[in-house]
């Protein structure tokens, strides 16, 4: 299972619908490349299409301040409402209507209890009430809503309607800046409400609720008129008139005729919008403007200025060595720093048999695993040299582009290994000007709860203002890196720097705005 990372992800799961991942995917060789914007007009989706791919050009900007930490939580909006009263047609509408790639869909369907067996032949037989407080798990909801509230990547059951049970694989969700969570019994648990920012009734009159339910269950879900309708007579409507309709009162907006009202919906998006504005960060004009005078940290570790890595430098740093040449001697400097990186990572005495029969004291990795993560497209080049040393290490990619109107980094796509949480992770990217990229990617890691301890983040050239950023936000993180330099100049280029490292390597001139941060601005 990977983190699935994308513009309006739906975490429903009847019948599979809604278990489309619209995934931020990198463009093919020669695909055309297009310049990330603050905000997309309707008549320009921030989307771009090539063949079967969608190429997603808006990214979630920063969520967390200089200090690395979220200052403000996701926004939350709960959606209730009776069965088949349009409450997911109102969230996509509304979805539809913000128009921002970091908004998550989430069912309450999917949280619905395992059933015993004696419950499942009950369901069977239409007679189990799926319209209950009591048929839902509120404790993994309120968890699972926390924590993606907060920010974290979470793993979403995916219930099917068909067999009354759980799928083995859970969706892992995360990046919401703006969570929208529907359901029946959305206003039915204290602890859900208290973290519910914006409440939302659906208000559908019941014969409309019954036709909806009787096509829906029928067509989708492989029911019969009958055990519909004797459902529907049994549980759905005494539980609208118990538990579903009293709770109308907690909501702070109710929609009647659900989806078709646009007014309504038109002044939640309002209010949801100033919301966003509120919580807008920039991250890198702070980092920035800080004036660093301490000494570099103690978790930086700088490779020896031998000869051999002055020699590298040399060449790599000479603007009339060629591409060939550029790439040759870039690959053996990057082998120097993986190698460097490694002797950082745990490892416990162990004692092996040689061939002749002979004891020989030894060390060896001391962890569950490793892995490499790139911050595309520059970091990518550092991973031959880690596939190199490091046997069957696993790889995941992070790409991060520079806003041009905002000149902040945001998050456009994200595929990250699955259980990372468990593994060492060696972060990578060429250059660090300012650390905005390198924050953000650390950020993303400590999100899917990798120990800050345990990343480390390596770098073929940093500038001091990057490495004290990175090292000021997250002091355990481990950084590694070839050569520091002291300034910036007034384009946030590392000086006297390397040049755009990614043009360098690719052969690209640097007129394209496709490209990751280092890119946009050459040596963060």
């Amino acid at each position: 299972m990977e983190t699935e990372y994308g513009r309006n992800l739906s975490c429903r799961s009847d019948s599979g619908s809604g278990d489309d991942s619209l995934d931020r995917l990198l463009p093919p060789a020669g695909a055309a490349r297009r310049r990330s914007a603050t905000s997309m007009s309707k008549t320009e989706p921030p989307l771009l299409r090539t063949g079967t791919r969608t190429i997603y050009t808006a990214g979630r900007p920063p969520w967390y301040d200089e200090h690395g930490t979220q200052p403000t939580q996701a926004f939350v909006i709960g959606l209730s409402g009776g069965s088949a009263s349009g409450k997911t047609t109102v969230a996509n509408k509304i979805i539809e209507a913000l128009d921002v790639p970091w908004v998550v869909l989430l069912s309450m369907d999917s949280f619905y209890k395992v059933l015993s067996p004696e419950e499942q032949v009950l369901a069977a037989s239409n007679d189990y009430n799926f319209d209950h407080p009591a048929a839902f798990d509120f404790e993994l909801l309120v968890a699972t809503l926390r924590k993606l509230k907060q920010g974290k990547s979470v793993k979403i059951p995916v219930y099917d309607f068909t067999t009354h049970s759980r799928h083995k694989d859970w969706k892992n969700v995360y990046g919401a800046s703006v969570i929208i969570f529907e359901g029946i019994m959305s206003f039915a648990d204290k602890q859900l409400l208290q973290l519910l920012d914006m409440k939302i009734f659906v208000d559908t009159d019941s014969d409309i609720r019954l036709v909806r339910r009787l096509r829906r269950d029928i067509t989708e879900r492989g029911r019969d008129i009958e055990g519909v309708i004797k459902q529907y007579n049994k549980f759905v409507k005494p539980a609208f008139d118990q538990y579903i309709e009293p709770a109308m009162r907690l909501a702070d907006i109710v929609v009647p005729r659900g989806g078709c009202n646009m007014v309504a919906i038109d002044l939640i998006v309002q209010h949801v919008h100033s919301q966003l504005e509120k919580r807008e960060l920039n991250v890198r004009a702070l980092l920035a403007s800080v004036q660093q005078t301490h000494p570099l940290p103690q978790t930086l570790c700088v490779l020896e200025s031998t000869p051999q890595v002055k020699g590298l430098h040399t060449i790599i740093r000479n603007k009339e060595t060629s591409r060939d040449e550029f790439i040759f001697y870039s690959k053996r400097l990057m082998r120097l720093l993986i190698e460097r990186a490694l002797t950082f990572l745990p490892s416990q005495a162990c004692v092996v048999q040689t061939p002749q029969g002979q004891q020989y004291d030894g060390r060896r990795f001391n962890g569950k695993g490793i892995t490499g993560v790139s911050i595309l497209r520059a970091g990518e080049t550092m991973e031959p040299a880690l596939r190199a040393v490091c046997k069957d290490v696993r790889i995941g990619k992070i790409l991060i582009q520079t806003n041009m109107d905002s000149g902040e980094p945001e998050l456009h796509y994200l595929r990250l290994p699955k259980d990372i949480s468990e593994d060492h992770v060696i972060l990578m990217d060429s250059t660090v000007s300012t650390g905005a990229a390198a924050m953000m990617a650390v950020r993303v890691l400590l999100d899917h709860e990798v120990q800050e301890d345990r990343i480390v983040l390596v770098s073929l050239l940093m500038a001091e203002l990057g490495v004290h950023s990175v090292a000021y936000a997250f002091p355990k993180v481990k950084i590694i890196t070839s050569a520091v330099d002291k300034s910036l100049d007034d384009s946030l280029h590392v000086i006297p720097g390397i040049g755009d490292f990614g043009d360098r390597y690719f052969g690209t001139d640097g007129s394209d705005d496709w490209s990751d941060e280092e890119e946009q601005e050459p040596s963060c």
